[in-house]
């Protein structure tokens, strides 16, 4: 990884591009200029067949630089420093500060590019990319570029380690509210990494973020508890808190079913007289008077409440 700091003083972690990479981008745009300057030379040559020699030469020249000089730049400045074998390899060309390139890096890269890669056949260029730490070659170091990977390949650290069976839903009544993102990001990157640290160094680490989330929580550090194996734990509890959220594989309780024991055991509000809804009665008998029950028991639980509660 190589640190650029930007002119808003970030520092941006890149990784650059290595000489095997860049060189089959070179090879892979040359193929491509090669083919587009010998379709284009072809037609000249049908074209200017009734021109004398100097015009012919003179064509050719300027189409040789506009093709394999011209063409390069465009596409570069167009881009912004991605042509097409850069696309193919997933590299970039990027300024020193990490930002784009603009046509005047392109113009120095190309300008350079003609004797480091197309009069020495790239020997100049594979040298200077091996000896500079960043695997620049000539045009990049005096365009003020450098040309970094887009594609990283995905690690193994992003993998956070589960807690120890022993330690499942152990944290499940900590309050998590108080805990602040950055230091859910510190305690996730130290658990993706913490295998690539020195066993002393990591164990200092996993006491400060165990200490830091146990003030934040209010609870602190079981006895006997690794720092490493509470912090997985924690972390393991918001990630299942977050996943009930977020699928719903929690139904929410007292969600207020009423029904004829609701009503007995007092957990609904009663209904006012004046509010209460006439029963609903059966066609073959007669409608009963709307401040009457009906006898004979307790009404059904499908009727609607009327206030009335017989005794028991």
């Amino acid at each position: 990884m190589s640190e650029l700091v930007t002119g808003e003083a970030v520092a941006l972690e890149l990784r650059p591009a290595r000489l095997p990479s860049r060189a089959l981008a070179v090879l892979l745009d040359l193929a491509v200029a090669i083919a587009v300057y010998v379709a284009v030379t072809i037609g000249l040559v049908a074209a200017t067949a009734s021109l004398d020699r100097a015009a012919q030469t003179a064509i050719s020249i300027a189409v040789f630089v506009l093709v394999l000089v011209g063409g390069p730049i465009v596409v570069e400045t167009l881009s912004h420093g991605r042509s097409l074998g850069k696309m193919a390899c997933g590299l970039r060309v990027v300024r020193d500060d990490g930002g784009p390139i603009r046509f005047r890096h392109a113009l120095v890269r190309g300008l350079i590019g003609v004797i480091e890669i197309l009069m020495t056949f790239g020997v100049v260029a594979c040298v200077a990319s091996l000896v500079s730490a960043r695997g620049r070659r000539l045009g990049d170091v005096f365009a003020g570029t450098l040309v970094v990977r887009e594609r990283v390949p995905a690690g193994r650290t992003d993998f956070v380690p589960p807690p120890p069976p022993w330690l499942a839903g152990r944290f499940s009544g900590l309050d998590l509210s108080a805990v602040p993102d950055g230091l859910w990001l510190a305690v996730r990157q130290y658990l993706t990494r913490m295998r690539q640290l020195d066993p002393q160094v990591g164990w200092s680490m996993a006491e400060r973020l165990a200490s830091d989330l146990a003030d934040r929580t209010g609870a602190p550090v079981p006895p006997g508890v690794p720092p490493a194996a509470y912090l997985a734990a924690v972390v393991q509890e918001r990630q299942a808190r977050e996943a009930r959220r977020a699928f719903g594989s929690g139904a929410v309780t007292g969600g207020g079913q009423v029904g004829a024991a609701g009503v007995a055991g007092g957990d609904a509000p009663p209904v006012r007289p004046s509010a209460a809804v006439p029963p609903v009665v059966a066609p073959s008998v007669p409608p009963a008077h709307p401040g009457t029950a009906p006898r004979g028991g307790a009404a059904s639980a499908d009727r609607p409440s009327t206030g009335f509660v017989p005794p028991a």
